[in-house]
């Protein structure tokens, strides 16, 4: 546990097996730059301790590798980085592995590694290479490779544990040099959160945080996009320059202008947001530059102190920044210009000190080739841009999304199964985050009423949100029990010809991730659907 007026980051490392000893031999390399706590557990059981470490203690990256990795990323509201083996690593684990067997297995998790194909022939190796993407896939793999003949097994530290059970060689495939790269990359990570957030030094752990609201941890993802958006949230957050933040409805433009304030020395100032399309047109110039008394009947006594001074020294955040009157745009490119305003109804400026930034949904530019938006506004507002992702091009990132919308509904502690992940992923989401949230608040109904719901499974979530459902429909004749939870193990010969990449991806995950039941299911053998998923290009 970090001591409450330490400087370092804190990183914890997650992992099984020969990775753990791993990372235990390099952890003192990097004694002074960090507080490393090794943790030596896998999957729900690593979620079911980290969450409740997290209650008392801080952390600020995860290190984890593999399939465990990817199971933290998608139930830990943590950035997770992952240890990325190299070519060079497995070459090497290649050639150990050559020294107990002359056939070898090679699993890996997720994608291939591009220079496997050429390492297969240069070595001359007759290697049976599989892919897993869940626990239960991995151990059917291994015994099917046993069963082939293969005396030694190449892959993560959960495969080699599974691998050694089984009585063969296992070799990992990450190497010293591949877990100092990520301990670098995770110190790094850490550093640029706590800078963003004025200083690694904490003395509570971010939840219970004065500034929580501010935080850059709220901006949650670990896909690149939500990593490339924090980085470029702690860069802009450090300067004074109008930030204009472009997306969809729904996309969170306003969690981000909180994270920029939160980023910025002016942090400890107010942050006042105005919705430009939510206020009468006829309230909206006093309600942003306030009024003296006697500017107009009803007005108050002793006039009013308008949203852009009451911004003084802090961040005035404009939404919807293009449905903004034109009148009144000429008067926000003067306090922009010259840092100073004019009361409805007084004759003397009165100076401010404000940061801008502005949001919208639509394309300012065309609203200024239209005549509706002033040019010169459009470019003093387009200093420096963040262009938000829609949730739909970010959907590796739902699955932490929603537990922690789930979480904070007082939901509790659930996971997704396999066919409810790829409905949630197959959707297009037209609200974005927006939408995911008002699913989880639906969800979270659903479980206070049914105790206990832990398993997020396909008709749930289509229980919960019918417009899920033309989704399923779309997907190809694979998927066509997807009413179910799972494909019918009765025989059903669809075709008998490979189907496309897609529809083999869509299949598998129709029938929860079961290989068996997706063979049966296409009317042909467990050994040639191996055969099609190791073609995939």
């Amino acid at each position: 546990m970090r001591n409450a007026d330490s400087n370092l980051p804190s990183i914890w490392t997650v992992s099984v097996t020969r990775l753990s000893g791993l990372l235990r031999d390099l952890t003192p390399e990097f004694d002074g730059r960090a507080h490393i706590d090794t943790l030596n557990l896998g999957f729900e059981e690593a979620v079911t301790v980290i969450r409740e470490r997290l209650r008392t203690e801080d952390c600020d990256v995860l290190l984890s590798a593999g399939s465990n990795g990817e199971y933290l990323r998608h139930r830990i509201d943590k950035p997770v980085v992952l240890i990325q083996p190299d070519g060079f690593d497995l070459m090497q684990a290649l050639a150990r592995a050559r020294r107990y067997s002359g056939r070898i297995g090679f699993i890996s998790y997720g994608a291939d590694l591009p220079a496997f194909a050429a390492f297969k022939q240069q070595f001359g190796l007759d290697i049976e290479h599989r892919r897993y993407s869940n626990t239960e896939e991995a151990r059917d793999i291994v015994t099917e490779l046993v069963a082939l003949g293969c005396g030694a097994i190449v892959g993560t530290g959960f495969v080699v544990e599974l691998a050694e059970k089984a009585g063969v060689a296992g070799i990992l495939m990450y190497s010293a040099d591949s877990v100092r790269k990520s301990f670098e990359q995770a110190i790094d990570l850490a550093r640029m959160l706590g800078s963003a957030r004025g200083g690694p030094a904490r003395s509570a752990p971010p939840a219970l945080a004065a500034d929580a609201k501010f935080s850059l941890r709220r901006l949650l993802g670990n896909s690149e996009s939500a990593i490339a958006l924090r980085e470029q949230v702690a860069l802009y957050g450090a300067s004074e320059r109008t930030v204009l933040i472009t997306g969809e409805t729904g996309t969170g433009k306003e969690l981000v202008a909180q994270a920029l304030h939160g980023a910025s020395p002016r942090r400890g100032k107010p942050f006042v947001a105005v919705n430009c399309g939510a206020i009468a047109e006829s309230l909206l110039e006093s309600e942003l530059f306030g009024y003296d008394e006697g500017a107009f009947t009803g007005s108050r006594r002793g006039g009013r102190t308008g949203l852009i001074e009451a911004a003084n020294g802090g961040t005035l955040f404009l939404d919807e920044i293009g449905e903004m009157p034109l009148a009144l745009q000429t008067r926000l490119l003067r306090v922009l210009e010259e840092r100073e305003i004019t009361r409805v109804g007084a004759s003397r400026v009165t100076p401010v000190d404000v940061r801008v930034v502005a949001a919208t949904h639509v394309e300012l530019d065309r609203l200024a080739s239209d005549g509706r938006f002033r040019r010169d506004l459009y470019y003093r507002l387009n200093v420096l841009r963040i262009a938000l992702m829609p949730l739909r091009e970010r959907a590796e990132d739902i699955p932490l999304l929603l537990m922690s919308f789930l979480r904070a509904a007082g939901a509790g502690a659930m996971i997704v199964d396999a066919p409810g992940l790829a409905l949630l992923q197959a959707h297009t989401w037209p609200g974005n985050i927006r939408e995911l949230r008002n699913l989880a608040d639906r969800i979270a109904v659903l479980a206070h009423a049914q105790s206990p719901l832990s398993a997020l499974t396909r008709p749930l979530l289509l229980r919960c949100a019918p417009e899920l459902a033309p989704v399923v429909q779309a997907i190809p004749a694979l998927a066509q029990t997807a009413s179910s939870a799972a494909i019918s193990s009765a025989p059903k010969p669809l075709r008998i010809s490979r189907p496309s990449d897609a529809e083999l991806i869509a299949g598998l995950a129709a029938a929860g991730g079961q290989r068996e039941a997706l063979a049966t299911h296409l009317g042909v053998s467990r050994t040639t659907l191996w055969r099609w998923f190791k073609d995939m290009t």
